[in-house]
């Protein structure tokens, strides 16, 4: 499901989430998203019944930094499915985890110009600095 989901995102929205340009997802990419150590990383997944089928249409994680109190986190959501509250309510539901965990702070780094996570980050309370190390992406944080 996470290969198909990531081959059927825009080309804009597979730079954004990955910030860069990628095409077929890689095997050690999809491993790399699904095989999942709970003790470090929290994924949610937004599935979709159509056709018979299940779909995945948005996804959430967080990866827990060094210190165990910070952690990165990411959201995608399937083009068709943007603006209309899923990666709200994905991002939500992490955050909440992540506090329930004793994280204390929540950083993304997305591309300065995604206007879709920069409004979604400031609805939900995140700060907004650039990124020293690369101009093109900004840093988002939250303190939990």
């Amino acid at each position: 499901m996470e290969r198909e989901f990531i081959e059927h995102l825009s080309a804009r929205s597979r730079r954004l989430r990955f910030l860069g340009t990628i095409g077929v997802p890689s095997d050690t990419l999809i491993r790399k998203l699904t095989d999942i150590d709970y003790r470090r990383e929290t994924a949610f997944a937004a599935l979709l019944a159509r056709d018979g089928a299940k779909h995945l249409i948005g996804v959430s994680r967080f990866s827990l930094g060094a210190d165990r109190k910070s952690c990165e986190c990411a959201v995608t959501v399937a083009d068709e499915w943007q603006h209309k509250g899923l990666g709200t309510l994905l991002m939500r539901h992490l955050i909440d985890v992540a506090r329930e965990r004793g994280v204390l702070e929540m950083l993304s780094v997305d591309s300065a110009g995604n206007t879709e996570m920069r409004e979604l980050a400031d609805y939900l309370g995140f700060k907004r600095r650039a990124d020293p190390l690369d101009a093109s992406q900004v840093i988002h944080s939250l303190r939990l």
